[in-house]
């Protein structure tokens, strides 16, 4: 049972999280392109958006760029540049502890925004909890997965994932056997980081994909007009 779950985890659910992640957003932008949005509450409250928002953004897309660089570039190209397995591990870890704590800290502040302020929470759905708290467990996973990462400082550790990644997209299904005996911690974070790319279609995250061209062929026109002081109805004459 033990090993058909890590098969089934790290060698087939990657395919069914990939599957939903590209047709379930290709399905939404078609028909649904209205809620295609961030959702922003920042017209409710601007001041601890703006700072938990940018550390969080910028935070999220160094850490996200750098796992993408990191597993998904050939090995060999990193030996042919004669980038050492040891040196990557450290860049990675000191790199990516920084991106780290800059998104923990902004999404921690998201978060608190969210659920203590009465407007914010009366106005968000499920959905929009239950994300920003992945996000946050993702995160928090991430961080510490570099104190294991400590303990392997040669970048055997590192090099297996890679292996895991690269083998994932060249169709090897035997993808699995490169991550195993790995730490709980790092088979907690690839799962749980698989299951943001299961649920990003049906969530705001999908506003990640979005350039202002596309709204270009947007089906429909939204219009949005202020009220102004000599259009408000008067009171009644006494």
């Amino acid at each position: 049972m033990k090993d058909f779950l890590h098969q089934f985890i790290f060698g087939f659910y990657p395919y069914i999280c990939l599957t939903v992640l590209f047709l379930g957003s290709i399905l939404r932008f078609d028909h649904g392109q209205y809620s295609w949005r961030s959702g922003s509450s920042q017209l409710l409250r601007r001041k601890q958006l703006m700072v938990g928002s940018v550390l969080f953004h910028v935070g999220v897309l160094i850490v996200f760029f750098g796992h993408l660089v990191g597993l998904l570039t050939p090995i060999a190209f990193f030996d042919w540049m004669g980038v050492s397995h040891p040196f990557k591990q450290l860049i990675a870890i000191s790199v990516g502890g920084v991106a780290g704590v800059m998104a923990f800290i902004g999404a921690t502040i998201l978060i608190y925004r969210r659920l203590s302020d009465p407007r914010i929470r009366v106005t968000s759905s499920f959905g929009d909890h239950a994300v920003i708290i992945l996000l946050w467990l993702q995160l928090a996973l991430g961080l510490a997965t570099i104190l294991a990462s400590m303990e392997h400082l040669d970048g055997a550790e590192m090099v297996r994932f890679m292996a895991w990644a690269q083998a994932i997209f060249t169709l090897d299904f035997n993808a699995a056997k490169y991550v195993e005996g790995a730490h709980w911690i790092y088979e907690l974070h690839i799962f749980l980081g698989l299951t943001i790319f299961l649920v990003f279609p049906f969530t705001r995250l999908v506003h990640m994909l979005s350039a202002p061209v596309w709204y270009l062929n947007r089906r429909g026109y939204q219009i949005v007009r202020t009220r102004k002081q000599d259009e408000r109805p008067s009171a009644p004459a006494e």
